[in-house]
């Protein structure tokens, strides 16, 4: 299904802040998520701050590592399109994220201003390549949507958690089968990442968060990027 509300149902139009949006798919999830799934889902939220991920996770003036993986359509697309400027990198969790729909929709109606600006933009998650084609196709994604198998490049900025077995019982009731969406059994997945990468490697900005309801502005990554 398609994450919007039906003030959001045309995402070109929609030039709200991200927060906003973002709260107002919260309000819905107030609303008609049972309590109980709520408090397992803020409780690992609680428990990956606990153990401070995200502290852990490469930061401003680290060197990003390179990376070739292979896009939506099956195209590799590879970490030299630093050759030709900054990157702009988002880490997220699938298309069954309503957050993820969210911050992707956001990003991509920035996509030409990153360009202007001499920028690549592309993001990168653990779903299968045909999973990557319907969100791109769906959303109507103007950058490429990577495939990261087993989570190996997130893992490699420090970003991966193992899904609690409490949580993985919920996604199981709601058809959240990320086995098959990820094409492996670890129930492995990426706290949401956001980083701009200068184009000797250096990350210049760096956003992660164990909380996947909270994401960077688009404006925050365009002012990297002049």
């Amino acid at each position: 299904m398609k994450w919007r509300s039906l003030a959001e149902s045309d995402s070109q139009t929609d030039q709200r802040p991200l927060r906003e949006i973002f709260a107002g798919r919260k309000e819905l999830i107030a609303k008609y998520v049972p309590a109980d799934v709520q408090a397992v889902h803020e409780d690992t939220v609680a428990t990956l701050k606990q153990q401070r991920l995200a502290a852990k996770a490469l930061a401003v003036g680290a060197h990003a590592p390179s990376f070739e993986l292979p896009d939506h359509s099956g195209k590799l697309v590879s970490s030299a399109l630093l050759n030709k400027g900054r990157l702009v990198v988002c880490f997220i969790r699938g298309r069954w994220c309503p957050f993820c729909v969210g911050q992707m929709e956001a990003m991509s109606g920035i996509a030409e201003q990153v360009e202007t600006a001499g920028a690549s933009l592309l993001a990168i998650s653990p779903q299968t390549e045909k999973q990557a084609y319907f969100m791109h196709d769906q959303h109507k994604l103007a950058f490429p949507l990577l495939v990261d198998a087993h989570n190996d490049i997130a893992r490699q900025f420090g970003l991966v958690y193992r899904v609690p077995e409490k949580q993985q019982a919920i996604y199981r009731r709601t058809f959240v089968n990320l086995p098959f969406v990820n094409g492996d059994d670890s129930w492995e997945l990426p706290i949401p990442g956001t980083y701009v990468i200068d184009r000797d490697g250096t990350i210049l900005f760096a956003s992660a968060n164990e909380d996947y309801t909270e994401r960077p502005e688009p404006l925050e990554i365009m002012a990297q990027l002049t």
